[in-house]
Formats: C-alpha cells, sequence, structure tokens
C-alpha cells in the first residue's frame, strides 16, 4: 500500500466580503518533492498558502497531515507541525539584530534566561548553510540589503525542525549566483525528506526546480500534478492566464527618439479613450499570445532557442529616412509632443546655439545627440534611432564611493534605456542617486540640461523625475490607504486651498489617471493593499504622470507581477516613452531589460562593463558580462 501524502488539502473554500477567494481546492504534496504553486496575482495562491500557515481559518474543506487530519488553527500550531512559510513580503522585524530575528517567537534560553551566546552561534552556522557567512548574526536586519533580509526570513524557517517549507517567490530579490545557490539549498532539503511548496512568477525556475506542478486560476484549480520538467511552457502559461506566450515586449520606434509616434492631439485623445497604439493597454489590449498586427515580439524563456531578432532592432534604410535639413531646425523647434514643447521652450541660449552647430555638421557631430561608439558601427548602419532632440536626463561622472563609480549616461526622449547587473552592481543605487535619495560623492544629475541640487528629493521631483522604487509596498505605497491618496501624494498642492484639501477634485483626478493606466478595479476610494501587485505598481505609475513627471525610473517594475499583467505593464512603459518620458530602467530578469529596453548598461561592481543596443545582446552575453566581464567601454 503506497504511503499517504505528506500533506493534503482537499476542498478547501475561503471567501471575503464580495469575493470567494478559493473555491474547492485540491493540494497534495509529497515528502521530499519540489511541488511547484502556480497561478496570476488573484488567482488564490496567497490565500492558499496563508491557509497552511495557520493565518486562515478555510469556510470548507480538510486538511490531513501524513493521512491524519489536523486542523491549522494558528501558525504555531501550523510551526509545531513542522510547516515553514518564507512570505514574499518579509516579516522581520528591522530594528532587532540578525539573530533576534532568526529565533522570534522561539528563543534560545534556559529557565527564562536567554542564552546570547548560543543563539549567536547557532544564527550563524544557519547562515554559513545558506551559502552567507558573510553576513553578522549581530547586524540589525533593517542595514540588510533585500537580498540580504531574504536570507534571513530563510534562516528562521530552518531554525525550526521542518518538514514542509512554503517559499512565495523566494527568488525575487536575488541575483542568478543566488538564485542557483536557492536552488542547492532546495535540493539538500529535498534530500533529507523536507517537502518544499515553490511559488515563483519565474517560468524558467519550475523546470530547473520543480518535480510537479499546480496551477490556480481564479480561486479554482486549472491544473493538478503536472510534471515540472516537461510540461510545455505554453500549456502552462495558457493554464494561468488563457493565452500561450510568457513574455509579449510591444515593438521599439524606428522614429528617431524624440519623435512622438503621434501628434500631441492625437496622443490626448488616445490616452482619454485608453488606445495607446502599440502600447495598448485595457480590455481592449492585446494580450500575450496575441499578437494583434504581429508588431509585438515575443520569446518563451523556457525554450533553448535564442533569442529572437528584434524585427525593428537594424534598419536598412538610409539617413534620408531620417528628417535632416541643415538649414531648418523645425524637427527640433517645433516638436509636436507637449511634454517636450514646454521643455525646448525653456531650453538656454547656449544649447539653442549648440542645436544650430549640430545640423551644420549632423546629427552624428553633436555630443549630446549623436550615438556612442557602442551604440553604432558605421559598418553596419545605425541600430537604435539617431535622436533628434538633446537628451532629456543627463548624468555626467555621477558617482558614489563604494557603490557605483563615475558614469556618464544620456537618456532622450521617447527612450528606455535599461540597467542590467547582478543584486550590488550599483544598479538600484544609481537611480535612487539620480532621484535624490541618495548625494553623490562627485558628478551632476541634469534634467533638459539644468543641474540638480544633489541629494535633493524635492528638487528632483520638481524637475519631472519619479522613481517607482524595487520594494513599492515598503517604500512607494501607503498600503492602509485608498488609491485616490497613493495617487495624489505627489500633488497635495494642487487639490489644497489655504490648507485644507479639496477630496473631491483629488477623487476625481485620480479617477481619471488610473482609468487612464487601466487600473483594476478602477476604483479610488479601494485600499491599496487590496490590489495586485500589477495594479499597485499602477497605482505608483498614475501618481508620478499626475505630476507630469518627465523621467521615470523604474526599478523592477514586475517584481512580483504575474505573467499576463506584465506584458500589460510592459506595453504601458513602451507607451509612455513613445509619450515622450525618458525612462532608465533596472530589472534582476535579463529578458525584460533585453525586450524593454533601447539601448542596455551592464554593470559589474559598480561599474559600466558593456553598452550596447538590445537588440545586440542576448541572456547568455549579459550573465557572461556581469559574471565575469572586464570594463569595455
Amino acid at each position: 500500500m503506497a504511503a499517504a501524502p505528506l500533506l493534503t488539502m482537499s476542498g478547501i473554500t475561503k471567501s471575503f466580503p464580495g469575493v470567494r477567494a478559493l473555491d474547492g481546492v485540491d493540494l497534495d504534496v509529497e515528502a521530499g518533492e519540489v511541488h511547484c504553486l502556480l497561478g496570476q496575482n488573484g488567482a488564490g495562491k496567497s490565500t492558499l498558502i496563508k491557509v497552511l500557515a495557520g493565518a486562515h481559518q478555510p469556510d470548507e474543506g480538510r486538511i490531513s497531515w501524513e493521512g491524519r487530519e489536523v486542523r491549522l488553527g494558528s501558525p504555531v500550531a501550523a510551526m509545531r507541525l513542522g510547516i515553514a512559510t518564507i512570505y514574499q513580503e518579509l516579516d522581520l522585524v528591522e530594528h532587532l539584530s540578525v539573530t533576534e530575528n532568526v529565533f522570534l517567537g522561539h528563543e534560545v534560553a534556559t529557565r527564562g534566561f536567554l542564552r546570547v551566546r548560543t543563539a549567536r552561534e547557532r544564527a550563524a552556522a544557519l547562515l554559513r548553510r545558506l551559502g552567507h557567512p558573510e553576513i553578522d548574526p549581530r547586524t540589525l536586519v533593517g542595514a540588510l540589503s533585500a537580498a540580504g533580509q531574504q536570507i534571513v526570513s530563510m534562516a528562521r524557517a530552518l531554525s525550526h525542525e521542518v518538514r514542509l517549507i512554503v517559499m512565495d517567490e523566494p527568488s525575487a530579490a536575488l541575483d542568478p549566483d543566488e538564485v542557483g545557490n536557492l536552488f542547492r539549498i532546495v535540493t539538500d532539503l529535498t534530500a533529507q525528506g523536507v517537502a518544499v511548496v515553490y511559488i515563483s512568477h519565474r517560468l524558467e525556475e519550475i523546470r530547473r526546480i520543480g518535480d510537479r506542478v499546480s496551477v490556480l486560476k481564479d480561486g479554482r484549480v486549472a491544473a493538478r500534478g503536472l510534471p515540472a520538467r516537461t510540461t510545455a511552457t505554453r500549456e502552462v502559461v495558457s493554464l494561468m492566464t488563457g493565452r500561450e506566450i510568457a513574455y509579449v515586449f510591444p515593438p521599439r520606434p524606428t522614429r528617431p527618439y524624440g519623435t512622438p509616434a503621434r501628434t500631441g492631439d492625437e496622443a490626448t485623445t488616445d490616452r482619454r479613450s485608453g488606445d495607446s497604439g502599440s502600447g495598448t493597454t485595457g480590455p481592449e489590449a492585446t494580450g500575450p499570445g496575441e499578437s494583434g498586427s504581429g508588431d509585438a515580439h515575443s520569446w518563451d524563456p523556457w525554450s533553448k532557442d535564442p533569442r529572437p531578432q528584434d524585427p525593428y532592432a537594424k534598419t536598412t534604410a538610409s539617413q534620408d529616412s531620417v528628417p535632416h535639413d541643415s538649414g531648418s531646425q523645425d524637427h527640433v523647434s517645433q516638436d509636436p509632443n507637449p511634454r517636450y514643447r514646454a521643455s525646448q521652450d525653456r531650453r538656454s541660449e547656449d544649447h539653442r546655439s549648440q542645436d544650430h552647430r549640430s545640423q551644420d555638421h549632423g546629427p552624428e557631430d553633436h555630443p549630446s545627440t549623436a550615438l556612442t561608439p557602442q551604440d553604432h558601427d558605421p559598418r553596419s548602419g545605425p541600430t537604435v534611432p539617431t535622436p533628434l532632440t538633446p537628451p532629456l536626463l543627463s548624468l555626467q561622472s555621477l558617482t558614489r564611493k563604494g557603490e557605483f563609480a563615475p558614469l556618464d549616461l544620456d537618456v532622450h526622449p521617447g527612450e528606455i534605456v535599461g540597467l542590467a547587473g547582478l543584486v550590488g552592481s550599483g544598479r538600484s543605487e544609481i537611480l535612487e542617486t539620480v532621484a535624490g535619495a541618495r548625494r553623490p560623492s562627485a558628478g551632476r544629475v541634469l534634467v533638459d540640461g539644468k543641474p540638480l541640487r544633489p541629494g535633493s528629493v524635492p528638487a528632483a521631483v520638481r524637475a519631472g523625475i519619479g522613481l517607482a522604487p524595487e520594494e513599492r509596498k515598503a517604500q512607494a505605497l501607503l498600503m492602509l490607504e485608498p488609491v485616490s491618496s497613493n495617487v495624489s501624494l505627489s500633488s497635495l498642492g494642487r487639490f489644497s486651498t489655504g490648507g485644507w484639501l479639496d477630496g473631491r477634485r483629488e477623487r476625481a483626478a485620480a479617477l481619471a489617471g488610473t482609468r487612464d493606466l487601466s487600473l483594476s478595479p478602477a476604483d479610488p476610494d479601494r485600499p491599496v493593499r487590496t490590489l495586485s501587485g500589477g495594479n499597485q505598481q499602477k497605482v505608483v505609475l498614475a501618481r508620478w504622470l499626475l505630476r507630469e513627471c518627465r523621467v521615470l525610473l523604474l526599478d523592477e517594475p514586475t517584481r512580483g507581477v504575474d505573467v499576463g499583467a506584465r506584458s500589460e505593464l510592459y506595453a504601458l512603459i513602451r507607451r509612455l516613452a513613445d509619450e515622450g518620458l525618458a525612462v532608465l530602467l533596472v530589472s534582476s530578469e535579463v529578458p525584460e531589460v533585453l525586450g524593454l529596453a533601447d539601448r542596455v548598461l551592464v554593470l559589474r561592481e559598480g561599474v559600466v562593463v558593456h553598452r550596447a543596443p538590445a537588440t545586440e545582446l542576448d541572456e547568455h552575453r549579459v550573465l557572461d558580462l556581469v559574471m565575469e566581464g572586464a570594463p569595455s567601454c
């Protein structure tokens, strides 16, 4: 007779006011296996693991442990049974030390007296087991990076006698080396008979680490017990979303940067109607796998096929296809996009004279508009459209000692520049320095040719810079407040008179902004904490669009966002660039950087080791550079 599964959940149902989160869900997990749980945001994954962790009580259904029915009345009851949960949103206490967090709730003590030294030694041993002996157990958790805090959370789970560990997006804050170390830990645990329930939106990880896959959709089981290594990606994504392609990126523009896809009036009309051209979002948007006219380029991250060349990558057209007239500057001064037209009117006479000189000699001779040697090989023709307008964002020898080396970078209106690198390579630190959250050791940040006061967030915001940070829930959103309060946060002055806030105007502006981004549900009174990851990110973007920002800094924009919502965010980001924003993007997912960005800078240990158009790179090349590369630029 076959042994009973370690865990069996049968007919689990859970309802909240107005929504049925789980509707008869079944799940079985064998000892020593990695069971992958997949589904879009809102599919019921978080509710199911909270039921398993004892945080929620099911309305109906049974839970059996080794064939014996049990009741998980609290997280303590689940922990005593041997079930540990590592949540995506880490539940650590930042002002306590690593050791205190690891043993929180089951302190190492004898007769009521804490054994501090013993606890510290055990914490250090757990950290060594996790491959991170460099983390000092005495360090305050709040001083650690997001990746370091993830390791501490794992150590806390392993400090118990666990038999089943639930890992919710454990690799979200880890770089490729650390992901490999995570997989080593999971393999060691399963070899000891420990079961792992692994939740991830990174589908390529499932094949590497998983044994079986179960898929949830709309609170129900769409598939159960699929073989992780042989089930086709298209089948998994189709089960999750009803569509087939995992990554669909909107097309890159072939026009010069600074020339919008549509006139200002057309763009405004389209934004009101929800139509965004190539970057359409909303109910009528082309979803993943539905490429519409065939413009969007897609890539299956599980396949062994190389990343397909973007059909917009290399233009063979002559320079005559770029509007250029040495006797006229209409293509600069008569820019139809109002986002840059206003900024161009404010430019100094010096910049205007430089624009005249650039037209006398062609765009390639102007230092602010010419493609860099890494961007342009004269033997093969231009690989990215030549910008016609000066850069909107300029970094001049920007540096922070110990974090990143001097960096020179121009980002033009309508351009997306990606920063690729490992966690700790200086990517996020660069964005935070540009946004004024960190003070540079040297160098300058210029917006529209005007230098910003260093280390000043208000100065950056006034200049039109908006940051969507890596940890949106901790750093960008007021989770208990409604959508309207979050959207208006950086523009409160627009809705106040004599110190009094006009809530009606604030709510109306938030509703218009979130509808424009296809927020679902479009309810400005809804608490942000109840939204999915993708919709929370839209709230952050709506805040900066209401502020009329011109430079958008995106740090891990799709972290914790499901496959279907990612494609919608990709289209939205491209649409915003098409409307004139300069976008600087950071992502740990190399396919995302290569699919979204026009140009890519690869960082290693704070140094730019390579610059190239995104279409001239592939994932393997980027990973080689970030792990072993020496500076080549």
